[in-house]
Formats: structure tokens, sequence, C-alpha cells
């Protein structure tokens, strides 16, 4: 599945991120807390360059508890500060001041030492379509200032908040990168609902979803669906859930497309419990093999380096 989406809007938004980051104090890059990496726009860290960071994984709500744990402290290890909140509902979004203060504390301490008197904490949220930006902003401002919604793309237009004395918000529009290189994180972006479904294959995105339940989540397909694998045969599967959730076209066929919505909002509703799509030890084992491939590319590369010298040297002697 190869997705191409990057609104007008959108190359804006990204221009003026980085004309506003000289305005800011410290950047609340907003993530999927079920897709803590693959919600992760790739060109954020090119634009935001070193400003402070506090990376926020919302939606905590639907992601897997334990994943989401294993999450926070993966970051941390890495030296990145992360709390994990839910903006719908309220939950822990004191966390996000805590954090911030801590982050900037060397800052603001450096500020007090040459009389400055403090001021508030001047953020700018970012991150891809639909993770929840508005819907934060207006928690934390306890108003309804931005627009929220569950289509990509709501946010358009940068804007000052003050929530309290303590931090001024500038709302920026999520970043989303033109085109997936991997194709497995297309389909989790489009599976959470970061990508508008009328750019997307709801046939192949089902089959993704069973395939991925398959592997980490079988209980749960078992529990809902009475499989715990997808067979060789597609039609076999989809047959198999349209008869037993009763989604029959006209003529008693089963409706192949319904059954495939079906599937897709199972999992965005819950249906299937609290899922996370990016895991942890997946991410580790995969930073492992990188690092022993450039070991050996390194030793491969010095190796052939001592030949040639040992060629030379040889030349020189016959000379």
């Amino acid at each position: 599945m190869t997705i191409q989406w990057f609104p007008g809007h959108m190359a804006k938004a990204r221009r003026e991120v980085t004309e506003k980051l000289k305005l800011v104090d410290i950047i609340f890059e907003l993530v999927d807390a079920r897709l803590p990496l693959s919600s992760r726009n790739p060109m954020i860290d090119q634009v935001i360059n070193q400003k402070p960071r506090l990376l926020i994984l919302n939606k905590q709500d639907m992601a897997d508890e334990g994943e989401t744990r294993k999450w926070l402290a993966y970051f941390e290890e890495r030296g990145d500060k992360a709390v994990a909140i839910n903006s719908f509902e309220g939950k822990n979004l004191q966390a996000v001041n805590k954090a911030a203060q801590e982050i900037l504390k060397e800052k603001w301490d450096r500020m007090k030492s040459k009389g400055m008197k403090p001021r508030a904490i001047r953020a700018m949220i970012v991150g891809i379509p639909n993770v929840g930006k508005s819907t934060l902003i207006n928690r934390l401002a306890k108003k309804n200032l931005a627009k929220t919604g569950n289509m990509p793309g709501v946010t358009k237009a940068q804007q000052w908040i003050k929530v309290g004395k303590e931090i001024e918000l500038l709302d920026t529009p999520g970043i989303l990168w033109p085109k997936f290189e991997d194709q497995e994180i297309g389909y989790k972006l489009a599976l959470t609902g970061a990508i508008k479904d009328t750019i997307t294959n709801m046939e192949d995105l089902a089959v993704y979803a069973l395939r991925f339940l398959a592997l980490h989540y079988p209980e749960r397909m078992e529990e809902r669906y009475k499989i715990s694998s997808v067979a060789e045969d597609l039609v076999e599967t989809f047959d198999h859930i349209g008869k037993l959730r009763r989604v029959y076209a006209q003529g008693g066929e089963i409706d192949y497309d319904q059954v495939a919505l079906l599937i897709v909002r199972d999992v965005r509703d819950q249906h299937l419990g609290k899922l996370t799509f990016d895991f942890v030890d997946e991410q580790v084992e995969k930073e492992r093999l990188e690092v022993l491939i450039a070991q050996e590319n390194e030793e491969r590369r010095q190796k052939n380096l001592l030949m040639k010298q040992q060629k030379h040297q040889e030349q020189q002697d016959k000379e």
C-alpha cells in the first residue's frame, strides 16, 4: 500500500513551524501511544533541531498498558523525557507541565541568576494528524479553543493559546511526510485513523489488521471472531467473519467491503481491547541488528583498506 498524502496546508505548516521555533522554549511532540515510533514524524527532528522537547504519548487509554510502560522507559533510557496522557478524558495532564518544568530547569535557573522574572513556558505542539493536538489544548486551557475532530487535518492555522499562568501554547497543524517508504508504517497509521480513509484500501487494511492480531493478540481475535489465525485463502477468513457477524449483501452473499470496514472499526473502537502496534522488544532487536551490521561493514571496510595498503606496499617493494 503506497500512500502519498501531503496537502498544501501541511507544507505551509512545516515552514511556519521552522519560522516560529525561535519564539518557543520547548517542543511538545505529540504521538499516538499505540504507535509511539510510527507516529513520530521523521521530518520533525530536522525541523526542530536542538530545541528542548517533551515527548507526549497521547491516547494511552487505547494502548496496551504494559507496552506503554516499556515505551516510557525506552525513551527515558535514550535521554528523551516522555509522559503518557489521555487528553480526551483529561487524565495525567499535570505530568505535561511538571515534565516541561524539569526539562527547562537549567534555563529558568540561568534567567533567575540574571535577575529576570519567571514567565510562562512558551511551547509549540507538533505531531501528525489525528493524534489529539486540539483536544489536548482544549483540556489544558479548559476551554473549547481549538477545532477538534476525528478527521486528519482538522487543525489548519497557527494560534497562541494561554494555559493558565504557566504555559502559552502555539498550536500547529500536524505534519506528515509525503510518502511512506516503510509500507507497514502506512498500514499502522491508516489503521489508527491518522490517514484519511478516502485514500486507503479498506480490504488491504483489514487483512493487515487480521494478520497483526494473529501474530500479537491471537487471544483477542479468538474471542471476537472465533479464529486465532488467518487462512491462506483470505476469502475463507472473510466468509467466516461475515457469517459470524451476519454481514450480508442483497441476495444473501457476504458483503466483503462491509466485513473489511467492520474489522477496521473493531480495531479503532476497541472492540478488540487495548492494542499497541509498535513494540519495544522488536525495536531493540532491530537496533541491535543495525549495530551488528554497521560493525561488520566497518570491519569489512578496514580489511579492504588494509589489503589495499599491503598490495601497494608490495608493489613499492618490487620497484
